[in-house]
């Protein structure tokens, strides 16, 4: 049984690694983290007379280019006349031609979201009456093709790296200090900062593509290469390759110098000195990612984004150490096993970053969906239930891994080991004490020592060598330990060849009888179906970063559909009437404020504010102030100065209202230096 189990987990390898790169593929690699909340005029609207200009409001902040809005007419020539600017707070603006004739058109926009991402749509409204119209909106898109394809690809490759680095060195230090001489361990470790390394520079190569036209030629332009620098996240990629640098340090001295120590409080001075250093280079990769996507923006931005950093590490340490458990479970010779001391350690490790995580997925959770109903509404909640179902049956592969520790630990390994070997080679010796070529060389639990290569470097498998030592010499001219010295000199080639030869049947005969081990080989498998599901789930948690959170699209969507309703609704005049009594305490305190606001939706509004006695006389006051606050969505207070028209009269073009609900407005008046009072009223707008 055991000659089929290398091929079975090599084909078990490649088919988790094709579903992870299939579920890539699919997932669209562009999707929109900010959104737009609302436009003026709106989609779809049809308004008597041109604008002056149009502007959109986004969820968060973005970031523009000259291209970023574009207007078209009916033929597809643009009518903007300016760069986008931001006009307040999170609403941008471009200028349009005067006298633009009636027809249909079309509003693209390509902007960057302030944790990274592209967004990218486009949408239609019409002066007069709606008109054909040569542009396309179905063309304009998030989806950017092979660049995107591989900016996702390149983000998965440096989730990877990190995981694989930082886990395999912390296992080395934490867990299997012998681990820092293994030659596969060093190579798992490398690989990963080799990865992450080159998927950095790649980031950046591509980032001004990703974010702009999406044309591979563009991938070379180093005056995008030069825009792309000055970004938040051409900051981070920078940062990473520094703190890279001090990571190859870290891993020259991890396998270099700490292995070559002997004594015991040298060795443990520099345990200590390399994790402390090491917790503070893992800890500054994790942050490059922290500063510049989810956590960086929205919702309490300064606690998220340590907990996103201590998210990273977890998984680091949880996942990136399981490969290196396995690498050394399936790759370790047989001289430097790993041994039930370093998995038990491992374990309580893992368990450790599953808590961890627990606290912080929550977390992380609350923060980007915001309600029970966005888990199943919305892309990203659906992307977080298969996530979190992925974390359930790798902790439950992880359980049962547990299990095959502890009874890994209650065997005696040495004593059967003994047994074994006597079983084995007692009865391979001739009359003249000549060891004998293994005759069983695929015996039972061999297959894994033979498909693990040449444990003593010198080019030959087991097979080999056994086969060598029948066909190299002629028959009965077999060197012996009992041949006289003259025969064949001690120090010669071929007596040299022949100890390699029994080192190297030796070396496999132990490893064929540690992997013959039930309880060793049950780990194995267990290990490896964990770091399987570890594969895909990595995968799902690249696309996760990608996609909008669920927070951020619902609200998009209440948005767009109550200024889709203010737009049917254009025929009536939408105006919102408020009247407040107020009363300062002093002399003249008394009166009436109005506010009215047209027309009262999503977007630019124009706010007129009358002042009057208690009998309905006009008069006016040293100063009224309004704010708008949406408690619901803890946007505001959004302060409003409206300016003096005349007597009793103030007016304030241009509010910006940037989504709908129950807004509270509450209206300052003071009338004279000392007497003031802020009067409320709640409305809905939108």
């Amino acid at each position: 049984m055991t000659q089929t189990i290398a091929p079975r987990v090599r084909a078990l390898v490649l088919l988790l690694l094709a579903a992870a790169c299939a579920l890539l593929a699919g997932a669209g690699p562009a999707s929109a983290h900010a959104a737009v909340t609302g436009s003026d005029p709106g989609q779809g609207a049809v308004v008597d007379k041109a604008p002056a200009r149009i502007s959109l409001t986004f969820s968060e902040q973005v970031a523009l280019s000259d291209d970023s809005l574009r207007v078209l007419d009916p033929e597809g020539k643009r009518v903007d006349t300016a760069k986008p600017a931001n006009v307040s707070g999170t609403t941008y603006a471009v200028p349009l031609h005067s006298g633009l004739p009636d027809g249909t058109y079309t509003v693209a926009y390509q902007v960057v979201s302030a944790d990274s991402h592209p967004v990218a749509g486009a949408y239609t409204f019409s002066i007069g009456a709606p008109s054909k119209t040569s542009v396309s909106v179905s063309g304009q898109s998030t989806d950017d093709g092979v660049v995107g394809w591989l900016y996702g690809f390149g983000r998965y490759v440096s989730y990877a790296g990190f995981l694989v680095m930082a886990g395999g060195a912390a296992f080395v230090l934490a867990c299997w200090q012998r681990g820092s001489g293994v030659r596969p361990v060093q190579r798992y470790v490398v690989s990963g900062w080799v990865a992450l390394t080159a998927a950095t520079l790649a980031l950046l190569l591509l980032r001004g593509s990703f974010t702009g036209s999406g044309k591979v030629a563009d991938v070379f332009d180093l005056s995008l290469l030069g825009q792309v620098l000055q970004t938040k996240t051409g900051a981070a990629l920078v940062s990473r390759l520094l703190l890279l640098a001090a990571a190859a340090l870290f891993i020259a001295v991890l396998f270099g110098a700490y292995d070559k120590r002997e004594d015991a409080r040298e060795k443990r001075d520099l345990t200590f000195g390399l994790s402390i250093g090491g917790v503070v280079v893992a800890a500054g990769l994790a942050a490059s990612w922290a500063m510049s996507e989810h956590a960086s923006v929205g919702l309490q931005a300064g606690i998220a984004m340590p907990v996103d950093v201590l998210h990273l590490l977890a998984v680091a340490a949880w996942l990136g150490g399981l490969g290196a458990l396995l690498v050394a479970l399936y790759r370790a010779p047989a001289e430097t096993p790993v041994d039930a001391a370093a998995v038990r350690r491992f374990s309580q490790v893992a368990f450790g970053s599953v808590l961890v995580l627990i606290a912080t997925g929550t977390y992380q959770s609350w923060r980007q969906l915001g309600s029970w109903s966005a888990f199943t509404d919305t892309r990203y909640g659906q992307l977080l239930l298969a996530k979190i179902a992925l974390v359930v049956v790798l902790v439950g592969i992880a359980w049962i891994s547990r299990r095959w520790t502890g009874r890994l630990t209650e065997t005696s390994p040495v004593a059967v080991s003994a047994v074994r070997e006597k079983e084995r080679v007692g009865a391979r010796t001739d009359d003249t004490g000549a060891v004998e070529p293994a005759a069983t060389g695929h015996a039972a639990g061999s297959t894994d020592a033979v498909d693990e290569g040449d444990p003593v470097g010198d080019g030959q498998g087991d097979d080999e060598r056994d086969r060598g030592l029948d066909t190299d010499e002629p028959s009965g001219s077999e060197p012996t330990d009992t041949e006289p010295a003259g025969t064949e000199p001690a120090g010669s080639e071929r007596a040299a060849q022949l100890a390699r030869q029994r080192a190297a049947r030796d070396a496999a005969r132990r490893k064929r009888i540690r992997d013959a081990d039930p309880n060793r080989f049950g780990l194995r498998r267990s290990v490896l179906t964990e770091a399987g599901v570890a594969v895909v789930l990595l995968a799902v948690t690249t696309v996760l970063t990608q996609t909008e959170p669920g927070r951020t699209e619902q609200e998009a969507k209440a948005a767009t559909s109550s200024s889709a309703s203010a737009s049917a609704d254009t025929g009536a005049s939408g105006a919102l009437t408020l009247n407040m009594p107020f009363d300062t305490g002093g002399e003249d305190g008394k009166g009436i404020v109005t506010i009215d606001l047209d027309p009262a939706r999503v977007g630019d509004n124009e706010m007129h504010v009358y002042v009057e006695r208690p009998n309905g006389r006009a008069f006016d006051i040293p100063e009224v102030k309004v704010d708008f606050t949406l408690k619901a969505k803890d946007i505001g207070p959004l302060p409003v100065v409206p300016d003096h028209l005349a007597t009793g009269h103030w007016s304030a073009n241009g509010v910006q209202i940037p989504m709908a609900g129950d807004w509270k407005v509450d209206v300052t008046v003071r009338t004279s230096d000392i007497d003031e009072v802020t009067v409320s009223k709640n409305a809905q707008i939108g």
